[in-house]
């Protein structure tokens, strides 16, 4: 069973309560003026620790994990049972805790994020197209050449040659430079 908790959840009822709680850890009453209550049990708070590392779990977030009858920091949950996953561009294991890039439901590591094509790196805020029937992230140039490729590719062969003839004319209308040498 695995369980992601708040474990920094506090239960002011105790003040009114006639009945003295006991931790869950150490069976021992808890006196405190609130109650740390996880996974439906009540602890003191030098008592919820990871079963792991033994970190205090109130000091490292609010969250806790259980898997296996063990209570786990976020950390030590995905290092010990995370997921992992795989690059979509170099087919490698990701590990649970290292950075990712991700397109559309694909996942890269970091150095991977780049045109599958020319192999350029993506920087922050450079525009990348997803080449979705390939499962590819291509540069913008890369993307338009495929664009046009696609667009001859399916075109008639009398439309094909008047646009081969329109972007002949274009180049041989282009002013020649160094004529006067």
């Amino acid at each position: 069973m695995l369980t992601n908790s708040n474990c920094c959840q506090s239960d002011q009822s105790h003040a009114e309560s006639l009945e003295p709680f006991k931790c869950a850890a150490c069976d021992q009453r808890i006196l405190d003026r609130y109650l740390l209550k996880a996974i439906d049990k009540y602890w003191h708070e030098n008592c919820l620790t990871c079963a792991m590392c033994n970190c205090r779990l109130t000091q490292v977030g609010s969250s806790l994990f259980v898997k296996k009858d063990m209570i786990l920091c976020k950390t030590d949950y995905l290092r010990v049972f995370g997921l992992k996953g795989k690059c979509s561009a170099c087919s490698k294991d990701i590990p649970a805790c290292e950075m990712v890039m991700r397109a559309g439901k694909n996942v890269y590591h970091l150095e991977c994020f780049g045109c599958q094509d020319c192999h350029c790196r993506f920087c922050v805020g450079e525009k990348f197209y997803l080449d979705v029937d390939n499962n590819r992230i291509l540069c913008e140039d890369d993307f338009k050449e495929r664009m046009v490729l696609a667009q001859m590719a399916t075109c008639p062969p009398s439309k094909l040659n008047t646009m081969k003839r329109d972007s002949c004319r274009k180049f041989e209308s282009r002013p020649e430079q160094d004529r006067a040498a």
